[in-house]
């Protein structure tokens, strides 16, 4: 094998295999007893599998009607829709669930200024199950409308073409003729919003805390952080049911990917579909939700922020920056959570679009094929299984206790985490390039190292590009690894915003909020601007 397969195979052992293997490995003899006779553990088991279930349909409801209006028909603005759509998958859970919980209850800045606050003492709708339904429900829709995304991009125009000289109208075109080559996108993005869904903490924690409604992946947590190190064959068995009940979420996207398979067609590529009155009617709907699932939020967000203290109304004449004052100040370390949370997704997004490349080169090697397997478990499986895996592996090498709660280890679990992210579309386009190319360079001397910096590496710039910036938007604000794997002197931007609410500090944690918000914006603008030179479909807000 060539040194680069080599050094592909290796990579992918490291961050990938051994990780699995190691959790896998783990003798929890002694904990599973415990755990079998622990109705608690079961008991947060089955609420996960009911929450993360719930959840599923729902977004999948969500995103199979946001695709039927945005993909398939051609609606004013519909890029901006698009863009709308996509961003609650890019905010982060933690400041979702805070802007809800906000929003909502007697305490509401926002709701107390506009007279609408329900009395005291109570409750707040939104903590137990049905609020982290609603919201996971409303962060698993992208994953389904971009799972519907790809599949619509390959739709072959010319079978709408032949249904309509068969006599078939539109409706029953988009019913008979492009809803069954769809349908494979829609369970595999159901399956992505389950395993999703199953996973979260940042929602599961600042929602279950207060509802006194635990899930599994907050039992992890809350070991971890009372026992540490010394609970690990306990977390590692919890982990290991936390991955069993992925499984049907794992299985429908491995089914519909195969149902999927179909290539697109030859002819002319499928063209939106012109608006309708049933279109023009949800238009006014789908522009009322969005409101209400990026708007509302934030501006109770923004109200709780510049409120003087929680359960006061915001008034012109009380309102006050203090609490972005104290957020900004030098012992408040947002800014070096921030620092941290752009050097780990820089990192991050840097590292695994660099060693994309020989991966993807080398893809047709039985060898290489079947070590990739490796890092599609860390991406497929609950963010929780990694960070417990990354533990275990780290802590029994010589030497390893010394990066436990460290900025490495954190930056080890996002190399396993998103190496499968990061792969996906260079892989795609490495499979795209066309061999007489590289053949040519041979034949005229190059050697291999030369043929891949002049040839291979242009044509794949693009894609390598892409693979980082997906990493970077989705680790910048990262939550479920970090909160079990960071110790002092490593929070991120996401578990200070949550160590910020479970502490009291409703308010400062809303301003942290507000300028993480920020700062995921400025990072979604600069990938806007170079979205021409990203291959189709990279973002997920462009169609």
């Amino acid at each position: 094998m060539p040194p680069l397969a080599w050094a592909a195979l290796l990579w992918l052992a490291a961050i990938g295999l051994a990780p699995a293997l190691r959790l896998l490995a783990e003798a929890p003899g002694a904990a599973l007893p415990a755990l079998a006779g622990d109705p608690g553990i079961w008991r947060a088991a089955g609420r996960s599998l009911f929450v993360a279930a719930s959840a599923a349909l729902l977004a999948g409801t969500l995103g199979a009607l946001q695709a039927w209006l945005l993909l398939l028909h051609a609606l004013p603005a519909r890029s901006f829709l698009l863009f709308c759509s996509a961003l609650p998958l890019l905010v982060p859970p933690q400041i979702m669930a805070l802007g809800f919980s906000q929003l909502g209850g007697p305490s509401s800045p926002l709701l107390l200024a506009l007279g609408m606050a329900p009395p005291l003492g109570t409750p707040n709708p939104l903590y137990g199950p049905g609020g982290m339904i609603l919201l996971l429900g409303i962060q698993g829709a992208p994953l389904v409308l971009l799972a519907l995304a790809g599949l619509a991009r390959r739709l072959p125009g010319d079978f709408l073409s032949a249904a309509g000289s068969l006599g078939a109208g539109p409706a029953a075109t988009l019913r008979r003729v492009v809803a069954p080559l769809l349908l494979p996108g829609l369970l595999a993005g159901m399956g992505l919003a389950f395993v999703a869904a199953l996973g979260n903490f940042g929602i599961a924690a600042l929602l279950g805390i207060p509802g006194r409604y635990p899930l599994l992946t907050l039992l992890i947590w809350q070991k971890l952080s009372s026992i540490g190190p010394a609970a690990l064959a306990e977390v590692a068995a919890l982990s290991l049911l936390l991955a069993a009940l992925a499984l049907p979420g794992l299985w429908l996207q491995f089914a519909a990917a195969r149902a999927g398979a179909w290539g697109g067609g030859n002819g002319r590529a499928f063209r939106p579909l012109p608006t309708n009155p049933a279109t023009r009617a949800a238009l006014p709907i789908l522009v009322f939700y969005l409101l209400a699932v990026l708007a509302l939020p934030l501006l109770a967000l923004l109200c709780t922020a510049l409120a003087p203290a929680t359960g006061v109304p915001l008034t012109p004449a009380n309102a006050t920056l203090r609490h972005f004052a104290a957020s900004l100040a030098p012992g408040a370390q947002t800014l070096s959570a921030l620092g941290h949370s752009l050097l780990l997704a820089g990192g991050a997004a840097l590292l695994l679009a660099l060693a994309a490349l020989p991966i993807a080169l080398h893809q047709g090697r039985r060898a290489v094929r079947w070590a990739t397997l490796g890092v599609d478990l860390p991406y497929a499986l609950p963010g929780a299984c990694t960070a417990v895996s990354v533990i275990l592996l780290v802590l029994g090498l010589p030497g390893g206790g010394a990066v436990y709660g460290t900025l490495g280890l954190i930056l080890f679990a996002y190399l396993a985490r998103f190496q499968a992210l990061a792969l996906r579309p260079v892989a795609a386009a490495a499979a795209r390039l066309d061999p007489a190319l590289d053949r040519a360079a041979q034949s005229l001397g190059a050697g291999a190292l030369r043929r891949l910096w002049r040839v291979q590496v242009p044509l794949l710039a693009p894609a390598l590009g892409a693979g980082g910036l997906l990493v970077l938007l989705m680790a910048v604000n990262e939550v479920t690894v970090s909160a079990l794997l960071h110790g002092p002197g490593s929070q991120t931007l996401g578990v200070l915003v949550f160590n910020l609410q479970d502490a009291g500090q409703g308010p400062q944690a809303a301003a942290t909020s507000c300028l993480a918000l920020l700062v995921t914006a400025a990072l979604m603008i600069l990938a806007t601007a170079f979205a021409k030179k990203l291959p189709p479909g990279t973002l997920p807000w462009r169609p």
